[in-house]
């Protein structure tokens, strides 16, 4: 794939997405970043935060094929693989009709995907593997780029924890902060009458994208990778050196994604994206601040790697304050203690990236107690 067909993945597709949904450019950057690598991406949040709107949209765009389906614990391998084909079972062959499921999709987006049963877990594991679907002797090689997944819970037992797993890149997604609404509000409008997104991508040219990412040279980032990799882990994130390795994949995709075929150290902003656990997910986000902040006038930088705005730890600690004493000591209403939430949850977002360990600890620790004050 040409630079300018990158240009024109940016122009057509990636760009008019974050036009059309309101506060989700991390969202569309991370879709991108996934099919060019051919990883998967693990979507954690509430229901409502338009995450299956933004993958298909995606798809359509591109012209790939799509397959969605909401997972509960009842849901059984047909309904995601196909159906036995019963004429041919007839006639002595076990066949699955895959028509419109899985097995043929290109983009892939399971939701509340630790509903998985084992007999669908099983297959799972084989398709996120290997992008194979076995049926007794079948073997059907899969046409898929990325699948796409979302939860609002993780996993806690080891059979879930091996599916997430093959998930390299977790993205938290919450529903848009109060000041946004009005925006989300005319977007979301104008999404109802809008038709969908064409563009002159095509999902054989994401193939041809992906294809780059293996020729991209790493040797300028190898070593500083190496040193992060050893602070994230010491944040007690489970990046393993199988992990460590794949996530370079991430780091080579971001290059192709800004037309470079060489690394740069702001390409490890993807390490942001690899946590485990939802307390993980602002310290690791300060850390890759740190590591980064240092290249945030690189040329032809990807757009997640921009510094985040400088944050005052003294003004956070003032607002905490000023919440406390709201909260401490009173009987709010219902919409007095989900405004006191809204402004609680701003300020972790905020504290997150600063790069002072001590004062970042000290204000989520306090915000996040009175979080729990709140019910």
């Amino acid at each position: 794939m040409s630079d300018d067909a990158v240009a024109r993945l940016r122009a057509e597709v990636i760009e008019p997405l974050k036009r059309r949904f309101v506060g989700r450019d991390e969202v569309v950057d991370l879709i991108a970043l996934a099919v060019t690598a051919g990883e998967h991406l693990f979507l954690h949040g509430p229901p409502g935060t338009a995450k299956s709107a933004l993958i298909r949209q995606f798809a359509t765009a591109v012209r790939a094929r799509y397959f969605e389906y909401l997972l509960t614990r009842f849901s059984e391998p047909n309904e995601v693989f196909g159906p036995i084909d019963l004429v041919r079972l007839r006639e002595g062959t076990v066949a699955t009709v895959t028509t419109g499921m899985l097995p043929e999709g290109e983009f892939v987006f399971l939701d509340e995907l630790f509903n998985a049963n084992s007999a669908i877990l099983n297959n799972l594991l084989t398709v996120l593997n290997e992008r194979v679907y076995r049926r007794g002797s079948e073997v059907h090689r899969l046409p898929l780029l990325s699948l796409f997944a979302a939860s609002n819970h993780l996993p806690e037992d080891e059979a879930l924890g091996a599916l997430f797993d093959r998930f390299l890149l977790r993205c938290h997604v919450d529903n848009l902060a109060r000041d946004e609404m009005p925006r989300l509000l005319a977007a979301g409008w104008a999404l109802e009458r809008s038709v969908p997104l064409e563009s002159s991508v095509s999902s054989a040219d994401l193939r041809g994208l992906a294809g780059r990412v293996d020729r991209v040279e790493l040797a300028p980032i190898l070593e500083r990778y190496a040193e992060v990799v050893w602070r994230v882990r010491d944040l007690g994130v489970g990046l393993t050196d199988r992990r460590a390795v794949k996530v370079l994949k991430l780091v080579a995709a971001s290059a192709v994604l800004c037309g470079r075929s060489e690394a740069q150290p702001s390409d490890l902003w993807v390490l942001r994206y690899v946590w485990d656990r939802e307390e993980q997910v602002a310290p690791l986000a300060a850390l890759v601040a740190g590591v980064i902040e240092p290249h945030a006038g690189e040329a032809l930088a990807h757009p997640l790697a921009a510094p985040a705005e400088r944050v005052d730890a003294e003004g956070l600690a003032r607002r905490l304050d000023a919440l406390a004493g709201e909260v401490q000591g009173r009987t709010l209403s219902l919409s007095a203690a989900a405004r006191a939430r809204e402004q609680l949850a701003d300020l972790v977002d905020r504290a997150a990236w600063l790069p002072e360990d001590p004062a970042r600890k000290f204000l989520v620790d306090r915000a996040n107690e009175l979080l729990r004050r709140l019910g």
